[in-house]
């Protein structure tokens, strides 16, 4: 624990100085950022090119390698993400309320930061960068803590940034990584209160729960997505299969990927077909009930361990609804509160669906796909809340910071 105690003092006063720089400070942080991810790509990439073998020797997924792997285009990518975070408007300091009481007072609700961020996630080093962004612009310290799968490609993200953040006279310590991805690491993270304010997990279900469950800091619940889309009697078919193609096939790996497809019943003859031969392009393995199985001889049959699970992998699990009540009564017993989309042309039956499925993010006519900060507007996100406190949906600027309230006064005593 004292190793990460005392990476936690130096988080914190980190925080401190961050809190009070000057935007145009935190700005050209995150410029010198994506110029050293861009300019140490190739370092980076050489790391990364050995987490990739370690996982394949370890006997990791296609899934969970494609998540890990980078390459030149990608590290491109999380550099625009960072350069986008730039562009956005400063978090801090914004006055949400103003308040003059007749005694004189005057109160402003201001906006400030939360202080020091944890962040404990799995197998994707872009969260490494997307998270040190996001938290640098909104004036917080980072502590990362990445899976086993990708510590060369983390350490080698975290040194670029950590240099480049001192290059403009911040603390380097605004960013933290913990080089330790043993369990315990983890553990004393969930139980750093003093040290750090909120911890965010992100990552499958197993990882969130764990946090969720054994966490003395507070925590945002985040990412785990058991997606489904609903197709409709009254859905354009078309325009159905590719919705659906591209929430499941687009990349499968994450956690705004559909896991579940719901078929209004006597449209399933006339869609299924269609839609099986659309997704065999991409060998996805189809589990349904015994009527999908009956219309789709290779189909597997599902078990109930089917119904809510977050494959994170070419696998699509199929079951047939009598109308829209039904499909929103299984949404609700199975799904995790993410994202979920219909695909109707009838729009009070959409707004039906729109209003009683309870989830962060609800489509209509549109892939779930779409949860996504960037997509959003929002720039890179720290990840996506599936819960209603204190924040939903993707975590942005806004989501990382707190209030406080000024006072001001003449002398007033009550």
């Amino acid at each position: 624990m004292t190793d990460l105690i005392t990476l936690g003092q130096r988080a914190q006063e980190a925080a401190g100085q961050l809190a009070v720089s000057p935007a145009v400070q935190r700005n050209a942080a995150l410029s010198a950022i994506a110029d050293a991810l861009e300019q140490q790509a190739e370092q980076i990439i050489s790391a990364n090119r050995d987490d990739l073998a370690a996982g394949r020797s370890n006997g990791l997924s296609q899934a969970l390698l494609d998540r890990l792997r980078l390459d030149q285009e990608r590290i491109s990518g999380i550099a625009a993400s960072v350069r986008e975070v730039i562009g956005l408007a400063d978090p801090l300091g914004r006055v949400l309320e103003t308040i003059v009481r007749p005694n004189g007072l005057k109160i402003e609700k201001v906006s400030v930061p939360i202080g020091v961020i944890g962040v404990i996630y799995e197998a994707r080093p872009n969260v490494t960068a997307d998270s040190a962004a996001l938290c640098l612009k909104s004036g917080n310290a980072v502590i990362l803590r990445g899976g086993k799968e990708a510590i060369r490609s983390n350490k080698a993200i975290a040194a670029a940034m950590r240099e480049a953040v001192a290059g403009v006279g911040l603390p380097e310590d605004c960013i933290c990584l913990v080089e330790d991805t043993g369990r315990e690491s983890a553990n004393q993270m969930m139980r750093l209160n003093g040290y750090i304010d909120l911890l965010i997990p992100r990552g499958g279900r197993g990882l969130i729960q764990s946090v969720v469950a054994n966490s003395t800091v507070p925590v945002i619940e985040t990412g785990a997505g058991t997606c489904h889309t609903f197709v409709a009697r009254s859905a354009d078919l078309a325009m159905a299969e590719e919705i659906v193609n591209n929430a499941k096939t687009s990349r499968p790996s994450v956690c705004n990927a559909c896991e579940c497809l719901l078929i209004q019943r006597d449209v399933a003859p006339a869609f299924l077909p269609r839609l099986a031969a659309r997704l065999s392009a991409h060998q996805v393995e189809l589990r349904g009930d015994a009527e999908v199985c009956r219309l789709l001889p290779q189909a597997v049959p599902a078990t109930e361990e089917d119904w809510g699970k977050e494959y994170n992998d070419y696998i699509l699990a199929v079951h047939l609804v009598a109308d829209v009540d039904e499909a929103i009564a299984f949404i609700r017993r199975y799904g995790t509160r993410h994202s979920e989309c219909i695909v109707t042309a009838d729009a009070d039956e959409a707004q039906r669906f729109l209003d009683q499925v309870d989830a962060a993010a609800v489509y209509w006519n549109a892939s779930t796909r779409f949860t996504d900060g960037g997509e959003f507007g929002l720039g890179a996100e720290i990840g996506i809340s599936t819960q209603k406190l204190h924040a939903r949906g993707p975590l942005g600027l806004r989501e990382l910071t707190s209030t406080k309230y000024r006072v001001y006064g003449s002398g007033q005593v009550r």
